[in-house]
């Protein structure tokens, strides 16, 4: 075994020291903690976008019903009455919940669209927002 080990020495085999490697590892673990939660912000980010495009569509499939119908579906019709009006079925939010459909809507309006967010409760910050039919997402 000795001769072993004083042969693989000659050789003068490379690698790195556990020390140099130590120091790699801790700058790509400090890389992973500024890029990761950028990364995943702009995941939620896009969820909430697409939540609110997919307000805006049946918004769109909604005034369709209202045009032949001269009125918008009841609350107790909900989302279904406009089934013909849509290429698909009708979406869940981003995060897999129903929509929440009113009519009518509060404040006057037609009908009110809800998506309740990330958490799927009423209300919240950030990616917990309500996504709602009569006010943009910023």
């Amino acid at each position: 075994m000795k001769d072993y080990l004083k042969r693989f020495s000659k050789l003068g085999a490379k690698g790195f020291t556990l020390i140099e490697l130590m120091v790699v590892m801790v700058i790509i673990g400090l890389l992973a903690a500024t890029v990761v939660p950028k990364f995943f912000g702009q995941v939620d980010k896009a969820m909430q976008q697409d939540a609110q495009a997919q307000i805006e569509l049946l918004g769109q499939a909604l005034d369709l019903y209202r045009l032949e119908k001269h009125k918008y579906p009841t609350s107790d019709e909900g989302l279904d009455a406009i089934k013909s009006y849509l290429k698909k079925n009708i979406p869940k939010d981003p995060w897999g919940n129903d929509y929440i459909y009113e009519s009518p809507g509060k404040e006057g309006r037609g009908y009110d669209l809800i998506s309740f967010g990330a958490d799927g409760a009423e209300g919240g910050e950030g990616t917990d927002m309500d996504i709602v039919s009569w006010k943009n997402f910023e």
